[in-house]
């Protein structure tokens, strides 16, 4: 399996596999092709930042960071992860694990300080990611306190970084 950098040519694919991903969670399919769709059109989209799994040329995962930023000042611009998802059946092989890492090691390299997600804190809290609140950042919606998750990328990153996460426009 590698995991790369999307390719354009893979646009129609990844919204077929992120309806096919979540059409069968517990919370079925909100919309997350058309949420990809809003985030490529933003200013701030990188596409260094959109990931693909491919394993036999076809893509089995994908995932997307994109611009955040909590309070004001130095160190409050992170990265929000999401989507993520696996083509239904290949879960529990480590793609989606392959994805974060090679996702967090992007980000890094490109000056950001840390990583917020909406998910399972017994998954990501795996990969170091913790309750964003004990870290003062509050999310600009109701969410249950344990799920919604942020990850230091330095040492320290979130020392002085607190209040309110904003999301791009493409959040809605």
């Amino acid at each position: 399996m590698e995991v790369r950098g999307i390719n354009v040519t893979e646009f129609n694919e990844v919204e077929l596999l992120l309806r096919d991903s979540f059409t069968e969670t517990e919370y079925g399919y909100q919309g997350e092709a058309e949420l990809v769709k809003k985030i490529r059109a933003e200013k701030t989209y990188n596409p260094e930042l959109e990931l693909v799994a491919v394993e036999e040329y076809q893509v089995v995962g994908h995932t997307l960071l994109s611009e955040v930023a909590v309070g004001e000042g130095e160190n409050n611009t992170g990265l929000a992860l999401a989507p993520i998802a696996v083509r239904p059946g290949l879960q529990n092989k480590g793609i989606g694990t392959a994805l974060i890492r090679e996702a967090e090691v992007r980000a890094k390299n490109l000056g950001y300080y840390y990583i917020s997600i909406l998910g399972s804190p017994e998954y990501y809290g795996k990969f170091g990611y913790q309750p964003a609140s004990e870290f003062g950042i509050t999310a600009p919606f109701e969410v249950p306190d344990e799920a919604f998750l942020v990850k230091a990328l330095e040492l320290d990153a979130l020392e002085n970084v607190s209040g309110v996460l904003r999301y791009t426009k493409a959040f809605g």
